[in-house]
């Protein structure tokens, strides 16, 4: 696959302390990446100089085989920060077509409008927008320029439930079409649901990186669990390589282990008496603040 965004051994530093420590990040095109880290991590930064509003101070950033802050490759992104700041006296539709005048091919206003849910409000003040309704034209205005790479910085802080539904919809059907998707979120199920990739960083270090599954397994482990027969006691099942941990509830088993397909298999082989099997992984939150503790 083509490379979207490249980092090479990237390093950052404000007065002589390093925010982004030899960082090194290849994020292919056409995939959802989730950027996860503790307040201070280096989350903000490292977009930052993606998007080329910072340079590293040392290593290498390529944004769409290029430099960030060349014209070209500006005309083929898209971002939505955190903060929203809107030009007095314009309406909705009005600030959305002024980011649409930056663009060599911008996306249609009726679409940008549907998308992020302003259709009623186009003719709105920008600047009486709710809270949730300014994120919403954050959106849009990310959008104008229907980027072949879009950062999302806490994208769904504010809405309520009906906008963020719309709101992943639409990531889900750019992400579709072959866009590049970078986020930062906090709302972690988000980012499970939604993510093809989970990359964590602390104290500008890269942690982790992985499917959300491969994070959660590789973290937390996965168990296996399931209502022993008579025979089974916990004598027994130490007896079975692959075993990690062994908790009883009652007639219940669960088995923690790296490896449950492995395991799964010396069950049977052993002859492990078990009906009702289940396999589950811990979830996104646990395995983040796992890595963070580390």
């Amino acid at each position: 696959m083509a490379v979207a965004i490249q980092l090479d051994n990237v390093s950052k530093s404000f007065k002589g302390k390093k925010a982004v420590d030899s960082l090194s990040l290849t994020i292919e095109q056409g995939t959802v990446v989730a950027l996860l880290g503790p307040n201070g991590a280096g989350k903000t930064t490292t977009v930052s100089m993606i998007l080329g509003l910072q340079q590293p101070t040392t290593g290498s950033v390529k944004l769409l085989g290029g430099d960030p802050r060349e014209i070209s490759v500006r005309d083929r992104i898209g971002a939505m920060l955190q903060e929203v700041s809107v030009v007095d006296s314009l309406k909705v539709a009005e600030t959305i077509n002024l980011f649409r005048s930056y663009y060599t091919k911008p996306l249609p206003l009726d679409r940008l409008l549907k998308v992020s849910n302003l259709e009623g409000e186009r003719n709105k003040l920008a600047s009486a927008l709710s809270g949730g309704q300014q994120r919403r034209l954050g959106f849009a205005i990310a959008l104008a320029g229907d980027p072949d790479v879009l950062f999302l910085d806490e994208p769904t802080v504010g809405m309520d439930v009906s906008s963020r539904q719309l709101f992943w919809e639409t990531v889900r059907a750019m992400a579709g079409r072959g866009r590049t998707i970078v986020l930062t979120t906090h709302y972690l199920e988000e980012a499970d649901s939604v993510a093809d990739r989970i990359v964590v960083i602390n104290n500008g270090k890269l942690v982790a990186d992985g499917t959300p599954s491969e994070i959660k397994a590789g973290t937390n482990g996965r168990v296996i669990s399931f209502t022993a027969g008579s025979s089974v006691t916990t004598e027994l099942l130490r007896a079975i390589p692959g075993i990690d941990d062994i908790e009883w509830s009652q007639n219940r088993v669960m088995l923690k282990s790296a490896d449950t397909d492995r395991l799964l298999i010396n069950l049977v082989k052993y002859g492990i008496e078990m009906r009702d099997i289940e396999i589950m992984s811990g979830g996104l939150e646990e395995a983040f603040q796992t890595l963070v503790n580390k």
